[in-house]
């Protein structure tokens, strides 16, 4: 089983890419957060598991990350797009 991880910084659109940001500045949102990726990542078609207490490596505050299960089928990249994008559409 893989899991893949989703951490707040790879989809925000305040970070440059190396702070962090996974994806490009107009799929990026301002200040994701686990709970908008989560639900993504299950309108995606995915199970999430919320890790809050987690601090990604570049940022001193615990936003927490997205775990993200038996998602072997999509690339890293494709993955984080989709969410992305569905995390924007959340917020319309």
């Amino acid at each position: 089983m893989v899991e893949n991880v989703i951490w707040p910084a790879a989809l925000d659109a305040e970070l440059t890419r190396s702070e962090g940001r996974r994806v490009p500045q107009d799929l990026a949102v301002e200040e994701p957060t686990v709970d908008e990726i989560a639900q993504a990542v299950q309108q995606v078609g995915y199970d999430a598991v919320i890790e809050r207490e987690k601090t990604y490596s570049r940022e001193y505050e615990a936003r927490g990350r997205v775990l993200v299960k038996d998602a072997d089928d999509a690339t890293k990249s494709d993955l984080l797009g989709a969410v992305a994008a569905y995390v924007a559409a959340l917020r319309e």
